[in-house]
C-alpha cells in the first residue's frame, strides 16, 4: 500500500494521452450508429480518420436493456443490407394486443392505438443487436474499448471539451491506490459524441456546465424486465401485448409489455413513471404482483425466468430535448432524450440521432465546417440536421401524450386517443411541466402504506434472488454512488424522516436500505444495475451517480 503522500501523488499524476479524430462515449445503438456512419463516409471519400468508442460495460451490450420492439427505419438507412449480414433481428411482429387491467383478475380489450401498431417491426434482444452492430463497426475500422468507463471530460483553458478521461483503476474501498493502481488515460478528439444512454453521468455534467437544458425538465420512468424461457409450443413468436392500469392506481403513470421472441423466449416488464407521489410505491413489487394477473400468468406458467434487469427511460418527450451541441461535442440518443413515449420506442430515434451526429462531425472535419479548425469547435450543423429529420417531427407530433397523464389515467387515455385519432399531433398547443420527478413525491404522512403480497417463488421472486439473474458484479472499489456535498444529512433528516425513505423501495437492486430505526443509510453499491433511478428520484436528488472505477462492473445482460 503506497504511503499517503505517494498515494496523493499517484492520484494527481499526469495522465497519458492519445489523439483521435472522433471520440464516442457509449457503445449502445446511438454511439455505434455514430461510429458506423462516420467510418462509412470516410470509406466513401478515401479519408483516413480515426474513431474510438468507449463503453463502461465489460463487453458491448452488457449494459443495454430495452423492451424491445424494433422499428427498423433507422437501421434500413444506416445498414440497408442488415438482413444479408445476419443481424439478430428475426422475429417479425405478428399480433398486437392492448388491454386495460381493471383489477387483479379483470381486464378489458382496447383498440390498439396507431402508436402501438407494430406492423413491420421486430421483437429483438437489444443487447444482442448492439453486439452485432459493434461487429459491423469494427469491420469498418472503428476502435472499440469495452470495460472503459469515462470519468470526466477534458476541457481547455477556454472551457471547451477537447476529450475525455477514463477512470483510474486499482483504488480500494478506502479511496486510496492499491498496488494495482493505474492512472486513467486522456483521449483527445476534434469532436466528442456523448451517447451514454438515459441519465449518462458525463452527459448530465456537460448539460449543466453549458446550460443545455433550455426547455422543460426531463422526466423519467423506471422499466423493470425479466426474460422467460418457455416450451416452444407455448411461444407465439411476434405476439405483442401491452397493458395499462392495474396494479397501478389511477394517479400513477404505468404500463406493461409482454413480447414473444423466437424460438422460446418471452420478454415481460413493467414501466412506472417516476413522477408518482406516494413514497410507499415499490416498482419492483408492483411488477412481481402484476405477473400474477391471469392475462399475464398464462404466458409464463410452466416456464422459467432466465434474466432480470432494470433501466430508467426518458419520458419528457419533445419539450425536454436539450440543446444538442456545445463547444467540442454533441449529445445523441437517450443522453438527449429521444424516446417516443406512446410508441414505447427509442432505439430507432437513438440510431438516427447517432448517425446524424457521426455524419455532421465528418462533414465538419472534412468539408471546411465548424470543426475543421480542430479541437473544441461547436458543430451547430448537427442541431439543424436533427431539426430537419424525421426524428424531430415524430417527437413533436406526440409531445402532449405524457403530460396529459398528469391529470390521471382516464384523462390521459382520453386525450391521447383524441390526439391519435382526431388531432394527429397537429394541435397548436403544447403541454408543459415544471417539476422534477423528485419534487413530485409527497411526505409519507400524507400517503397510505402499501402491503404487497409475498413472492411465491414460481411467478414472483425475492428481489435479491432476482438480482442474481442480472449478472451484476462490482469489484473491490470505492462506492460509485456518492452523497452530494452539502447533502450529508439529507438521507436521515429529509428522506427518512419526511418521505419514509422512498429509495429503499424504488431501487430495483436493493442498493439503499435503512436497517436500523435510526435513519442511518446503508448504500450497497455492489448491487447496482446502473439504472440511474437514484440520481432521479431521491429527495433533493442527493445521490451523484458516477461511473465505477473498475471497468466492466455492473450488470451483464445477454438477452435484454
Amino acid at each position: 500500500m503506497p504511503a499517503r503522500s505517494d498515494a496523493e501523488d499517484l492520484l494527481n499524476s499526469e495522465r497519458e494521452s492519445m489523439d483521435y479524430d472522433l471520440v464516442i462515449v457509449g457503445g449502445g445503438p446511438a454511439g455505434l450508429s455514430a461510429a458506423i456512419r462516420f467510418k462509412q463516409m470516410a470509406a466513401e471519400t478515401g479519408e483516413d480518420l480515426s474513431v474510438i468508442v468507449l463503453e463502461k460495460g465489460h463487453e458491448i451490450g452488457a449494459h443495454v436493456l430495452s423492451g424491445n420492439v424494433l422499428d427498423p427505419r433507422a437501421l434500413d438507412e444506416l445498414i440497408p443490407d442488415w438482413k444479408e449480414k445476419d443481424a439478430p433481428i428475426k422475429t417479425k411482429a405478428t399480433e398486437d394486443s392492448f388491454k386495460w387491467l381493471l383489477s387483479e383478475t379483470a381486464s378489458v380489450p382496447l383498440p390498439t392505438p396507431p402508436a402501438l401498431d407494430n406492423h413491420g417491426n421486430y421483437v429483438v434482444s437489444l443487447s444482442q443487436v448492439t453486439r452485432w452492430m459493434a461487429e459491423q463497426a469494427e469491420e469498418l475500422g472503428v476502435d472499440i474499448f469495452p470495460a472503459t468507463p469515462v470519468s470526466e471530460g477534458v476541457f481547455d483553458d477556454e472551457g471547451r471539451l477537447i476529450g475525455v478521461a477514463t477512470a483510474d483503476v486499482g483504488i480500494g474501498k478506502d479511496g486510496k491506490p492499491t498496488d494495482s493502481f493505474t492512472r486513467g488515460m486522456e483521449l483527445r478528439a476534434k469532436q466528442t459524441i456523448l451517447a451514454e444512454g438515459c441519465r449518462g453521468s458525463l452527459s448530465e455534467d456537460v448539460m449543466d456546465r453549458f446550460s443545455l437544458r433550455t426547455g422543460d425538465p426531463q422526466t423519467y420512468s423506471i422499466g423493470i424486465k425479466e426474460v422467460w424461457e418457455v416450451d416452444e409450443d407455448k411461444c407465439k413468436p411476434g405476439l405483442i401485448q401491452h397493458t395499462l392500469g392495474w396494479p397501478a392506481t389511477m394517479d400513477v403513470y404505468s404500463g406493461s409489455f409482454l413480447y414473444h421472441m423466437e424460438p422460446n423466449k418471452i420478454m415481460v416488464g413493467l414501466v412506472v413513471g417516476l413522477d408518482y407521489a406516494n413514497p410507499y410505491i415499490n416498482p419492483y413489487k408492483e411488477f412481481q404482483r402484476y405477473k400474477h394477473h391471469p392475462l399475464i400468468s398464462k404466458h409464463l406458467e410452466g416456464g422459467r425466468r432466465v434474466a432480470y434487469g432494470a433501466r430508467c427511460i426518458n419520458t419528457g418527450g419533445f419539450q425536454a430535448i436539450p440543446k444538442l451541441t456545445f463547444p467540442g461535442g454533441m449529445l445523441a440518443g437517450c443522453s438527449a432524450g429521444f424516446v417516443n413515449v406512446p410508441r414505447i420506442k427509442g432505439t430507432h430515434t437513438a440510431m438516427k440521432s447517432g448517425a446524424l451526429a457521426g455524419e455532421t462531425a465528418f462533414k465538419a472535419m472534412l468539408e471546411g465546417g465548424s470543426a475543421s479548425s480542430g479541437l473544441g469547435a461547436e458543430v451547430t450543423e448537427y442541431q439543424t440536421a436533427m431539426e430537419n429529420s424525421w426524428v424531430w417531427s415524430e417527437m413533436r407530433s406526440v409531445r402532449n401524450y405524457k403530460p396529459a397523464f398528469k391529470k390521471g389515467l382516464l384523462a390521459g387515455m382520453a386525450y391521447s386517443g383524441a390526439s391519435a385519432y382526431v388531432l394527429g399531433g397537429r394541435e397548436p398547443w403544447t403541454f408543459h411541466w415544471s417539476k422534477k420527478d423528485s419534487e413530485c413525491t409527497k411526505p409519507a404522512a400524507e400517503c397510505e402504506k402499501i402491503e404487497y403480497p409475498k413472492p411465491d417463488g414460481v411467478l414472483s421472486f425475492n428481489l435479491l434472488e432476482n438480482l442474481s439473474f442480472s449478472g451484476t458484479n462490482h469489484h473491490d472499489q470505492p462506492s460509485h454512488l456518492r452523497i452530494k456535498p452539502g447533502h450529508e444529512n439529507t438521507p436521515k433528516d429529509v428522506s427518512w424522516k419526511t418521505y419514509g425513505a422512498p429509495e429503499s423501495r424504488f431501487c430495483p437492486a436493493g442498493v439503499y436500505e435503512y436497517p436500523e430505526d435510526d435513519g442511518r443509510l446503508v448504500i450497497n453499491s455492489q448491487n447496482c444495475v446502473h439504472c440511474k433511478c437514484c440520481s432521479i428520484k431521491t429527495p433533493e436528488q442527493y445521490i451523484k451517480w458516477t461511473v465505477p472505477e473498475s471497468g466492466g462492473g455492473g450488470p451483464d445482460y445477454q438477452l435484454m
